[in-house]
């Protein structure tokens, strides 16, 4: 439960061994926060729809149609980079019941403005707490989740932004008759107050952050009711051990003047902050949100009227939700690696074909299935997994802050990707557009294959020296070939 603990003696591993009755309350824990998921996935879900009755209604030009789409990410950048510090200053638990008011706050501003730049504020208050639980949820699903079952615990997060994708194109298909896109705003305050309430009623605290903040007789009531007490009393020794451990190493940075972002970049850090930055980047320069946001006027140019776009954007909205749960049994037995490997071959070959479609003017039945196999091949691998690893690459000290950073350059690519898109495609085509994207795909592909090692069953000190391993180019020789007895059989 407590990220960098475990059972065994001798180890700095997670907690491997919880019962049925504690892992059931952690997974309805992980449920109940990935609601900050499903918000994430809802708003960047319910433009694609809303935007083809808002153009008419404002009157909107090109740039004007992109730019309500993509302010929402300026705040996600500013909510994603504030984010750590929140969390780490105030608990993860007041941070996201936070993220849930603001969110409150900009639904109502967006579903009532009476023109463009009210509708654009609305749309960066939005931005400030989807960008916030992106960053913070992770974290919190990291450090409440046993080793055997934390791949599935933070993908989690991404089932519940394609669930918040799909009942968004469904609340678009729903009030598409009438075009009453500030009805279908309207409906993402129900899920703002749900996790509202889940953070006030539901929600333990971070035992980690509980520890790390002296309050360790509240951490060992919350683990011994998943565990046993002799059990909560060792991991809370063990904890209090290691983050001494941390102290004196900080201290140690700090006094050569290593503190803030410089310890991201010290030396045993920076690998990990370097796979963390570039998957964040490319999850988004790999073009999905083209696809999410633009869905229903991508679907448009092959011919279809607005209504057929938002109902094939809804069948497009389920492939995604079905393969993000295929990954999420598959993450914890397959491993992260090769779900990422297999993931980006898919994604480069099939958008490549789907700019081949619009280039020589496919029929409308290729496009489409093109697209939906792009879509099922990031949502069974990257989409997910990126998310997992972000949540296990960084060591405890930095794992906010490496969060939020990771988290916040993933919403800076996903800025410049869709409110360069439409003009870009309108400059060189949409088929040419796709092609680059292809070649993004390309080169993550190699990326990976050189630089990320398996993450699956391993503690916070073994992912550390598998990276530095892999960035001295050095053997790794515990991928998937050194695993303890206890890992083994969580991973059968």
């Amino acid at each position: 439960m407590v990220q960098g603990f475990s059972r065994e003696p001798g180890t700095h591993g997670p907690l491997t061994e919880v019962g049925p009755e504690g892992t059931r309350k952690i997974t309805l824990w992980a449920v109940a926060i990935a609601l900050g998921g499903f918000l994430f996935g809802f708003d960047t879900g319910v433009v694609s729809g809303a935007l083809l009755y808002i153009k008419e209604d404002f009157d909107l030009n090109s740039f004007e149609q992109g730019s309500v789409v993509s302010v929402l990410l300026i705040g996600a950048v500013i909510g994603a980079s504030s984010a750590g510090g929140l969390a780490d200053r105030f608990g993860r638990r007041k941070a996201l019941r936070l993220i849930g008011l603001v969110f409150l706050v900009g639904t109502a501003i967006a579903s009532l403005a009476n023109g463009y730049p009210v509708l654009m504020v609305g749309r960066i208050v939005l931005g400030l707490s989807v960008g916030a639980a992106s960053a913070t949820v992770p974290v919190y699903l990291s450090e409440i989740s046993p080793t055997k079952i934390r791949g599935r615990m933070l993908t989690m997060n991404q089932l519940m932004i394609t669930v918040g994708i799909l009942v968004a194109y469904l609340v678009n298909l729903a009030f598409a008759g009438g075009g009453t896109w500030r009805a279908m705003f309207a409906v993402g305050a129900v899920p703002a107050l749900l996790m509202i309430a889940a953070t006030l009623w539901l929600l333990p605290e971070s035992p980690q952050w509980l520890i790390a903040h002296g309050q360790e007789d509240v951490a060992r009531r919350g683990i011994a009711a998943l565990t046993d007490g002799p059990t909560a009393d060792e991991l809370i020794r063990r904890a209090r051990q290691r983050m001494d451990a941390e102290r004196e190493k900080q201290s140690r940075k700090e006094a050569t003047g290593g503190q803030g972002i410089r310890r991201l970049l010290a030396p045993d850090v920076r690998p990990a902050l370097i796979v963390g930055l570039t998957l964040a980047a490319v999850q988004q320069f790999a073009g999905i949100n083209t696809i999410i946001y633009y869905a229903p006027t991508i679907i448009q140019q092959t011919g279809l009227n607005a209504s057929n776009a938002i109902f094939y954007s809804v069948f497009i909205g389920l492939i995604n939700l079905i393969m993000t749960l295929v990954a999420i049994k598959l993450v914890d037995r397959v491993g992260r690696r090769p779900m990422v490997l297999v993931s980006l071959g898919l994604m480069a070959v099939s958008i490549f074909l789907l700019g081949l479609a619009f280039v020589v003017d496919m029929s409308s039945g290729l496009t489409l299935m093109f697209m939906v196999i792009y879509i099922a091949a990031f949502a069974g691998g990257l989409g997910p997994v990126f998310w997992t690893l972000i949540g296990e690459i960084f060591p405890p000290s930095v794992r906010a802050e490496g969060s939020s950073l990771s988290t916040a350059v993933n919403w800076v690519s996903n800025f410049i990707v869709s409110l360069a898109f439409l003009p870009l495609a309108n400059l060189i085509g949409q088929g040419e557009t796709f092609w680059i994207f292809a070649g993004i795909c390309l080169f993550a592909f190699l990326f990976v294959g050189r630089y990320l090692p398996e993450t699956r069953g391993r503690d916070a000190e073994q992912i550390e020296k598998a990276l530095d391993a892999r960035f001295k180019h050095a053997p790794d020789r515990s991928d998937g070939s050194r695993e303890t007895t206890s890992q083994k059989g969580s991973s059968r």
